[in-house]
């Protein structure tokens, strides 16, 4: 793959944490590498200490371009979202070193751009992830969501880019570009 970026994708939580690595041309996207960040139930701090340690790591490994993550959704317990976000927060921390643009994307985004439509189970998820990078076994869930994530990003990538480079056809032809496509 030629002129391909690489996208880190992270699913985060407080106990374990997803991470999906891909990398993508804008037309073909291929598997790196994925797995979690497991911190079980120590100390919250401790947990949040080996979140960025395990985030980090990655980053300087990988060193991926850009960087999609997760947004928080609102859980009805207080504390929880609270810790969600913290947990988030130190993932989030942990790309800065590598200079990667960070990109956030809410749950419903993410199952669309994927699996079709937002609303889509976990299974669906795993499924579609499989399916579009060609993997031997489905990933677990954590991972499947934070490859869900870069999926969803390669997909806004390859949108952004599409549109940039017809956007940049119209100006040189004085933006008759569509039209010419489709008078014949």
């Amino acid at each position: 793959m030629t002129d391909a970026i690489r996208i880190l994708g992270i699913d985060p939580g407080s106990r374990v944490t997803g991470y999906g690595i891909i990398d993508t041309d804008g037309a073909a996207t291929r598997y790196v590498a994925s797995g979690c960040v497991r911190v079980g139930d120590g100390p919250f701090m401790s947990r949040l200490e080996a979140i960025f340690t395990g985030i980090g790591a990655l980053v300087a490994e990988y060193a991926p371009v850009s960087v999609a993550i997760e947004q928080v959704f609102v859980h009805k317990n207080a504390d929880s979202a609270l810790k969600l976000g913290q947990a988030r927060a130190a993932s989030i921390c942990a790309t800065f070193a590598g200079n990667a643009t960070l990109h956030e994307y809410a749950p419903r985004e993410i199952k669309q751009a994927v699996v079709g439509s937002g609303a889509a189970a976990k299974q669906q998820v795993q499924h579609m992830v499989k399916a579009i990078l060609a993997l031997d076994a489905t990933p677990v869930s954590d991972e499947a969501d934070a490859l869900a994530v870069a999926i969803c990003h390669a997909h806004s990538f390859r949108l952004r880019t599409g549109v940039a480079a017809r956007s940049s056809t119209a100006r040189r032809s004085g933006g008759r570009a569509g039209w010419r496509k489709f008078a014949g």
